[in-house]
């Protein structure tokens, strides 16, 4: 018995000795040793799950009671609140438990690999609650207000909690491996161009299905080709859209992955909605086109969000999967036209249009070679390109624009007065975006970046240019904020594809091209 005392007594040393180097890199030291406190192990893994399982119970309890307030509220505002959460905040859950699942099959061969899947999926966790907060935003009535108190109370106690702490998984493997993996080097080469000799261009990729209004094709809807895919699809699916105007909401659904859209060219295949915040649609769902799933890729083909701009909050393309590529693709709209919500995202040869915010989310969002078209607001209106919405210091979002091109619409440019039009502005205090080796037309404004609101963030965001052109570009007028950063060319590097995502070889086998240095421009 004495001995058994004394083994349970270095046991629960080391437990909290093993609590403490884990804990220590957090920014809630507190509340991650107390987390972990009951947890009787020195075993990482063991430390880990008990983490998971706490944060997972705590969103399954919001959800729970989603069912409850949906059949109490009063209003359809406080209705599609609710709805937007219980989709949100399943797809955390998920990412928790593929978080999890990666952390059991552990290979320190793929050390580097592992980590970025884990830090793009628990960053995913954090912004989708904080998506589930915003869903509330104008609701009236006591049950909208109840549930966003019990859902902003859950994303402090998920950002406190070690799991969420995203530098707590990584000192995980340091403490299970006993040494800090080593970053992978940097892919650099000759070559500009990452084209896979493996595959195929996509131009000649065999389609799955072929989309046709005029009988010729399998189906006439994109969408009843989508629902043709098999559920938790893992092979390539390519769908070739043929040229005409679909007049319908399309959504790529959660799990039917690795769906492959070829129109015939972005102003021949265009994809149309309308659906607008001021017709009473929460943000979130007037998507024109809604991507859920993992490794989604559109090519040749347009969306648009035909509302104008009296519609207000009106998405063409919302992107909450993981791994998605978009090449030459046009995405046309007003205020809040690109929802790059989550994950990674790869733009390459697009073409974006809007008004107020039109390109918005927090995902690691690179676009390359894209143009940035600024059109006419509605009256009294400014316009900004961006705004990011990164919340937790750790997560990994960004909006990053390298060799883009920002342009106005001739409507623009005649307007009397003159409309003010900025590169973006603080969606959430930790905004971060980088626009590096761009050409920015002479209708930006001097200052460069906007106000959210009064002093909101300005010392918090993080935004950079570096190295572009054109009469825009001109940095001696900006404004002067702490946020801002004054990058050196070893800083503009990191913010390259290939230190962005690290593991970039889903773009690189892609077949679309890519950059993942500086540019020679």
């Amino acid at each position: 018995m004495v001995t058994k005392k004394h083994n349970e007594g270095e046991i629960s040393a080391g437990s909290t000795k093993a609590v403490q180097s884990i804990c220590a890199p957090t920014d809630y030291i507190d509340t991650c040793e107390k987390s972990l406190s009951d947890a009787d192990t020195t075993d990482p893994k063991e430390l880990i799950k008990a983490a998971f399982e706490f944060t997972e119970k705590n969103i399954g309890d919001v959800i729970k009671n989603s069912p409850l307030f949906k059949e109490a509220a009063s209003d359809d505002s406080t209705k599609q609140a609710l709805a937007i959460c219980q989709e949100v905040l399943d797809t955390a859950i998920d990412d928790l438990k593929r978080s999890f699942d990666k952390v059991g099959e552990f290979d320190a061969s793929k050390a580097n690999e592992y980590l970025e899947d884990l830090k793009t999926w628990l960053s995913a966790v954090i912004t989708n609650h904080e998506t589930c907060i915003d869903a509330f935003e104008n609701t009236t009535g006591d049950t909208g207000e109840k549930m966003k108190k019990r859902a902003a109370n859950c994303q402090a106690d998920v950002q406190q909690r070690p799991c969420h702490g995203i530098q707590y998984v990584i000192n995980l493997y340091v403490v299970a491996d006993g040494e800090r993996c080593q970053p992978e080097a940097s892919l650099r080469g000759k070559a500009d161009l990452f084209i896979s000799k493996k595959q195929r261009s996509l131009l000649a990729l065999q389609p799955n299905a072929v989309v046709a209004q005029d009988g010729s094709g399998q189906f006439k809807t994109i969408s009843a080709a989508i629902a043709s895919v098999p559920q938790k699809n893992n092979q390539m699916f390519v769908i070739h859209v043929k040229a005409g105007v679909y007049k319908e909401s399309v959504e790529i659904p959660k799990k039917v992955n690795k769906i492959v859209l070829i129109g015939d060219g972005p102003l021949k295949t265009r994809i149309t909605g309308r659906k607008n915040y001021a017709e009473g649609v929460k943000t979130f769902h007037t998507a024109t086109v809604a991507v859920n799933a993992d490794e989604f890729m559109a090519k040749d083909i347009g969306i648009e969000n035909t509302a104008g701009p009296l519609g207000h909050q009106a998405v063409a393309l919302r992107v909450s999967g993981d791994r998605a590529i978009f090449h030459n693709v046009h995405i046309d709209g007003y205020q809040d036209t690109l929802y790059a919500h989550t994950y990674r995202q790869y733009y390459r040869d697009c073409s974006i249009s809007g008004t107020i915010d039109f390109i918005f989310g927090d995902a690691q969002a690179l676009f390359q070679n894209c143009k940035f078209v600024v059109r006419k607001p509605g009256p009294n209106q400014a316009c900004m390109v961006t705004a990011q919405g990164r919340v937790e210091r750790h997560s990994l979002g960004a909006t990053v624009i390298q060799n883009g091109d920002f342009v106005a619409e001739p409507a623009l440019l005649q307007a009397s007065p003159p409309v003010k039009v900025y590169l973006g502005r603080p969606w959430k205090m930790l905004s971060r975006t980088i626009i590096m080796q761009s050409n920015i037309g002479g209708f930006v404004a001097p200052e460069g970046w906007s106000v959210w609101q009064g002093t909101f963030a300005l010392d918090t965001l993080y935004y950079a240019e570096y190295q572009n052109r054109g009469p825009g570009s001109d940095q001696k007028s900006r404004v002067a904020w702490k946020g801002i950063q004054h990058f050196s060319p070893q800083m503009a590097e990191s913010w390259t594809g290939a230190k962005i995502y690290h593991g970039d070889e889903w773009i690189r086998n892609s077949g679309v091209p890519y950059v993942p240095t500086m540019m020679k421009v």
